[in-house]
């Protein structure tokens, strides 16, 4: 298949698209705590059935011509849990170590973009029109989520920040990085590094929302969040879906 077969099959960057990007990276988080814990599936069985879904949804994504909201996002929330699995596995059944998991997921994205450049000339996303392209893009978005899990563990548990800290701390970096996009600043490099960011934001937000009060939380529980951001979700993409696409701004 070649680029000119297929449309550019990831959606518009527009507010809906970081509001409903937070919210499955939110749902991440919850999803694969309730899974794991609540619904006392353990971690191995959560990732290899959540990475079962996310192989089908990605094939699904992978084998259409143009751009479909409902399989994109639901292939986002389910690489949003999967990325959140990886690393609580790597953490909490092999103990490695946050300070480490965080410099390996960077420097596999890093490679994953410098391959990426060196193919394709730009890490842009206007123009995600061939296999390829669409294979570099779904490999940094997994690395993202698992690069976003362990980073913001890093900073919200290991050096104790605490879940409404970060969610402050993280947000304000996002909003530093939609500033100097404003003023000018490489659209690529703001999208990426916002789009990284947005992981522990959520993860940060859905603990807070879902842990218990004695650990700084509301105590709103793993499943009722989930249930929550996913009804959103699914309204926000029902909307885009009846929708006309807009251009790539």
């Amino acid at each position: 298949m070649n680029s000119s077969s297929i449309s550019n099959k990831v959606p518009v960057v527009t507010l809906a698209f970081w509001i409903i990007k937070i919210l499955s990276t939110t749902v991440g988080e919850t999803g694969a705590d309730y899974l794991a814990v609540n619904a006392d599936l353990g971690q191995g069985l959560t990732t290899g059935l959540t990475a079962a879904l996310l192989v089908l949804a990605l094939s699904l994504q992978m084998r259409g011509r143009r751009h479909l909201p409902w399989i994109y996002w639901l292939t986002v929330v389910l690489v949003s849990i999967v990325g959140t699995q990886i690393t609580d596995v790597l953490t909490d059944g092999l103990g490695v170590s946050l300070y480490l998991s965080t410099a390996v997921f960077s420097a596999a994205l890093a490679a994953i973009f410098f391959v990426w450049y060196r193919q394709e000339g730009t890490l842009s996303i206007r123009h995600i029109d061939s296999r390829r392209r669409e294979a570099f893009y779904w490999a940094a978005i997994l690395c993202t989520f698992a690069l976003g899990t362990a980073a913001g563990d890093l900073a919200t548990e290991a050096l104790g920040l605490g879940f409404r800290l970060g969610i402050f701390i993280f947000a304000g970096l996002i909003a530093a990085i939609a500033l100097l996009a404003w003023r000018g600043a490489n659209a690529v490099a703001c999208f990426w590094a916002a789009y990284i960011l947005t992981r522990p934001l959520g993860a940060a937000l859905g603990d807070f929302l879902t842990q218990a009060r004695d650990y700084g939380g509301l105590g709103l529980g793993a499943m009722a969040t989930s249930a929550a951001f996913l009804t959103v979700i699914v309204l926000l993409v029902g909307v885009l879906t009846v929708q006309p696409r807009r251009p790539q701004a």
